[in-house]
């Protein structure tokens, strides 16, 4: 089967099928998963019956690990964190709010991949936004106003979770 790349319609997003994401990817496959990646910002990979293992390699073909001060990995694991949560739950879980990962740290990683293990019909969202474009479509005086700021990243405020488990490398 060929790799194709089809966007979503979103601001942000495409659905990538073609390759088998439980074998090593190739130089070529590697470079056009990053490329889709810078133009599209979120890609999902459809119907991959991925391990860890699996996770942990293809993270690491777009950088190294990140660290998270929060949230420790899996037994075994050293880099793999797994988000669970029942149905029933109601209390509040870290990071529901918005945010970006990492984005706190001094040397953030690149990107985060999430393996979605069971997600709900409904609800246990993870829901993305395109800075590019909102930053491209904002109003000129707002814009204005903005350029030459510098944004401090706190991870001073957690909030809230959703019912999902899923794994990401970090």
């Amino acid at each position: 089967m060929a790799l194709t790349i089809t966007p979503t319609d979103q601001a942000c997003g495409a659905h990538v099928r073609g390759l088998d994401l439980t074998k090593p990817l190739t130089e070529h496959e590697i470079a056009a998963v990053r490329a889709a990646w810078l133009e599209h910002h979120v890609l999902a990979f459809p119907d991959q019956p991925m391990t860890d293992d699996d996770l942990e390699r293809f993270t690491l073909y777009f950088g190294p690990f990140g660290d998270d001060p929060f949230i420790a990995p899996i037994e075994g694991r050293e880099h793999v964190i797994a988000i669970h949560r029942a149905a029933e739950e109601t209390a509040t879980i870290f990071a529901e709010a918005w945010h970006t990962d990492w984005s706190f740290q001094e040397h953030p990683p690149a990107g985060t991949c999430l393996l979605g293990l069971r997600i709900p019909p409904e609800g246990g969202d993870t829901l993305f936004a395109n800075q590019h474009k909102a930053l491209d479509e904002m109003p000129s005086d707002l814009r204005a106003r903005l350029e030459g700021k510098r944004a401090i990243h706190s991870a001073a405020v957690g909030s809230t979770g959703s019912p999902i488990e899923s794994r990401f490398a970090r």
